[in-house]
């Protein structure tokens, strides 16, 4: 790596620097994990971290939720150098504008330029932490029914500086953990966050030290353009055709009394290597929490373009150059315009644009796309509130009791536990002792339910049910469960995938339905019951390996009545495939 500025890398010294970047990316992620003090982010692992160009080009966001950086960060980075064009070393600013690039407000990021010893701004690095409370009007970060951003009430930095020096500017400080319902835990949040910026300084700022700034900036040159070759390659390989997908979420406040129904037209040119995605024809900004940011408009779409490709095409500003999207002022899934608020950005809608991208792409062809991934969020991943009866102090955190929702690829059955399609199974599922032990409840049950997977030539996830309560107080859960009328849907003959659902049971024992979409109080001894969706399944289910089919009967995933009806496979009374009833089963359904 002594080769002069100018000289290209070979295959081996790239290798070497990305493996060297996408590691300090794992440390300053590392440090969010080992030092955060919610539960959203050292249990649920709800954040992501990145290193940027000085103008914003990602180069890597190693193990981060696609949702949070496909597009945002380099937005935001752009954004703080419009506002604080004379930055210096030590400097960081708060931002979690959905106006100025931020996902949502719930996703505070702190971003800080890396400087050269000259004073030089050479990147940038910015950590993005999920928090537990924001500051809205209620105790939840996704507020679906928010009127407008004064309704919703969250605390909003449009890249504010809080560091000065490497020193908190205080005022920015006390501002927080006045608005702040749990302002110690938001504290550990914020330097925790602030400890990922800086490892990610000092790292970078000694492997500068170690082969120089301009190699670093002559390697991030290069991997951009081999980024983009691989993609055009990668998209050469589809086949050409205009496409429009759609995706339906349910009725939720502010909607239509039908739901919103999501179009994303899809064009792909193979020779020139290029995919465009055109999300215009959309209805317009609503009076709810439920309006997309731009980053998240974007970022949704581009989702659902690489959960179509070749996996191995790297996710960084080289391959983006290949992927066009069109977005509108004013529009549900576009560029908002403030005071609408995009409270829920992350999930739902989002959701519903990258299923309508992946669900489009698979109708090309054989072998490309993907079926739907299931909606969010249902009441067992909802944020929970109240004051606990151990400690007398309030809480408030988002849980991750139960999730599932993948879906099929063309070659294999899905990743169950992805969470969402935003979020690429990269947050983690609570432990149940854990989550009793941090909040005062009881978790009675937890599963995955039979017979909600997506059937197909492969499988969609199953839904999980889950069933909890308040242990010696009431508490407080807000939701957003998605997909009760409209579950995930499968593609190229595939069946969809579980709905969701959730009731509430009494002290008495009578079960009660449940909104979609509520801030509910569950007084003690009352349980609450959720279901996730599971996901949509891809080719038809009656050319599934009959053996396959007989180890899902076996696990207790699908009935032997399913296997007869859905799969046409018959077993024999010790579990094994009747070949010769299964052929002639199979042969009819053809």
């Amino acid at each position: 790596m002594e080769n002069a500025l100018g000289d290209r890398m070979n295959g081996a010294e790239m290798a070497v620097l990305r493996s060297r970047l996408d590691g300090i990316v794992r440390k300053m992620s590392n440090t969010l994990l080992r030092t955060g003090r919610s539960g959203v982010l050292n249990r649920a692992r709800d954040f992501s971290c990145c290193l940027l160009t000085r103008d914003g080009d990602l180069i890597s966001a190693a193990d981060s939720l696609p949702i949070h950086v496909l597009s945002g960060p380099d937005m935001m980075a752009r954004s703080v150098l419009q506002f604080h064009p004379d930055q210096r070393a030590g400097d960081a600013f708060l931002h979690n504008s959905p106006y100025h690039g931020c996902s949502h407000p719930a996703d505070l990021s702190v971003i800080a330029p890396v400087m050269d010893e000259h004073g030089n701004h050479r990147f940038t690095v910015l950590a993005k932490a999920h928090q537990a409370d924001i500051g809205n009007s209620q105790p939840t970060t996704y507020m679906a029914d928010a009127k407008d951003v004064y309704h919703e009430g969250a605390l909003i930095f449009p890249g504010v500086q809080v560091q000065r020096n490497w020193e908190d500017i205080d005022d920015i400080i006390r501002m927080c953990e006045m608005r702040i319902r749990v302002p110690h835990q938001w504290r550990g949040d914020y330097l925790a966050t602030v400890g990922a910026v800086r490892i990610g300084e000092k790292a970078l700022t000694g492997l500068a030290a170690e082969i120089g700034w301009d190699r670093i900036e002559s390697f991030a040159g290069q991997w951009f353009d081999y980024s983009e070759t691989l993609m055009a390659d990668a998209i050469a390989r589809l086949p050409a055709g205009s496409v429009t997908g759609t995706s339906t979420h349910d009725p939720f406040p502010g909607f239509p009394g039908e739901g919103i129904r999501i179009e994303a037209k899809v064009d792909v040119d193979p020779v020139a290597g290029r995919v465009a995605v055109d999300l215009t024809d959309n209805p317009d900004c609503l009076p709810c929490g439920m309006n997309l940011s731009e980053a998240c408009a974007r970022t949704a779409a581009m989702i659902g373009v690489f959960n179509s490709i070749d996996h191995k095409v790297p996710k960084n500003a080289g391959s983006f150059r290949r992927i066009d999207i069109a977005l509108r002022v004013g529009c549900i899934a576009g560029i908002p315009v403030h005071p609408f608020s995009c409270s829920a950005a992350t999930t739902n809608i989002a959701d519903r644009v990258a299923n309508s991208v992946q669900t489009g792409l698979a109708s090309l062809g054989e072998g490309i796309g993907m079926a739907e991934v299931g909606s969010v969020i249902a009441p067992s991943a909802g944020v929970i509130s109240g004051v606990d009866p151990r400690t007398g102090q309030p809480f408030v955190n988002q849980i991750f009791l139960a999730m599932s929702g993948g879906a099929a690829s063309p070659s294999s059955d899905a990743w169950w536990t992805i969470g969402h399609v935003g979020n690429a199974g990269l947050c983690c599922i609570d432990g149940v002792e854990m989550a009793e032990l941090l909040q005062p409840i009881v978790v009675h049950s937890r599963a995955f339910l039979p017979d909600t997977e997506g059937a197909g030539t492969t499988n969609g996830a199953p839904s999980t049910i889950v069933e909890f309560g308040p242990l010696g107080a009431d508490i407080d859960i807000g939701y957003l469960s998605d997909g009760h009328c409209n579950p995930p849907v499968g593609v190229r003959g595939g069946g969809s995938g579980g709905g969701a659902d959730q009731y509430l049971i009494g002290r008495d024992g009578v079960s009660t339905p449940l909104d979609a979409c509520a801030q509910v109080t569950i007084r003690e001894g009352e349980r609450i019951v959720a279901i996730s969706c599971g996901g949509g399944g891809y080719g038809p289910a009656k050319a599934r390996g009959a053996d396959q089919v007989a180890e899902d009967v076996a696990g207790g995933l699908v009935s032997v009545a399913r296997a007869l009806d859905v799969y046409g496979v018959a077993l024999a009374d010790d579990g094994s495939v009747a070949a010769t009833e299964t052929a002639k089963l199979r042969e009819a359904m053809a």
